[in-house]
């Protein structure tokens, strides 16, 4: 389980697993779930498209990524975030279709981009991986004060200097870029599970915002490494494990919640809030 093409595995589900945990939880915060779900997805377009022209399918995505990421933030600022975020995703999806379909041959690596091959990782996806992840990290530590008190209060927000709309936009471009380093290797529908599932479940342990991060971190990583120990065990695909495990921690964390809340009501205590306290602190 630990030697051979599987160390691969291992490191680059961990590496996905920190980025999907620490965007994943802006995204919970945000609300937009729906965007994690059509970025990754319509990435498969540029991936396709790569393949048709013969470039690397990792430029496909990237492209396709922040295309998609930055019509839904440009076009969704006057209109329903909602309904943009669906056109854009079946624009996508139908430009992706075109692309296989004027392929000469058929291109399983495109196809397999939608369920991930985890346990099919070569060497040469680490570095482009690894630095990809890089700069998510990176770009979340340097958005994260702003980013938060937009999420939580972009009236303050916008009283202090930070643009909801620039904001939108950067964190879109970070939902992008972690798109286009997952998705080689969990594939555009595990991704979305590992962005949400672990986030949701921190969330509800607790209400400070690091804490809730490191959580979310720590969440994703004891599911995609419980996911491929059992895929590799059981013969089973890994995206059940990780779909189930993501499903079952945010069970937990919810049932976590309502017994707290039960108890802080039967002591007379207050339910705790978001991480609305956590923002007011930044504006101090």
């Amino acid at each position: 389980m630990f030697s051979g093409f599987m160390v691969n595995a291992w490191v680059l589900a961990s590496i996905v697993a920190v980025v999907a945990g620490l965007v994943g939880f802006f995204v919970v915060l945000r609300g937009s779930a729906f965007v994690a779900h059509a970025v990754p997805n319509g990435s498969f377009a540029g991936a396709a498209g790569a393949s048709l022209i013969g470039v690397s399918t990792l430029v496909g995505l990237g492209v396709f990524s922040l295309l998609g990421a930055f019509g839904i933030g440009v076009l969704g600022r006057r209109g329903r975030h909602d309904v943009v975020t669906a056109l854009a995703l079946v624009m996508m999806l139908g430009l992706g279709a075109l692309f296989l379909s004027m392929s000469v041959e058929y291109a399983p690596e495109i196809e397999s981009l939608l369920f991930g091959e985890v346990l099919g990782i070569s060497s040469n996806q680490l570095a482009p991986t690894a630095a990809l992840a890089l700069v998510c990290v990176a770009a979340i530590a340097f958005l994260y004060r702003p980013l938060l008190l937009s999420s939580v209060l972009a009236e303050v927000g916008e009283a202090h200097g930070v643009s909801a709309f620039r904001m939108e936009l950067s964190f879109l471009a970070v939902v992008a870029l972690a798109s286009t380093m997952t998705v080689p290797v969990v594939g555009t529908l595990l991704i979305f599970s590992l962005m949400i599932g672990a986030p949701a479940a921190a969330r509800s342990f607790t209400d400070r915002p690091l804490i809730a991060m490191g959580l979310s971190v720590a969440i994703a990583l004891v599911t995609v490494w419980s996911a491929i120990a059992a895929s590799y065990e059981t013969n089973y695909p890994v995206g059940f494990f990780v779909g189930t495990i993501s499903a079952a921690a945010y069970a937990l964390g919810r049932g976590w919640a309502a017994w707290r809340r039960r108890r802080l009501l039967e002591h007379g205590g207050t339910v705790p809030g978001s991480a609305l306290g956590d923002a007011s602190k930044i504006v101090a």
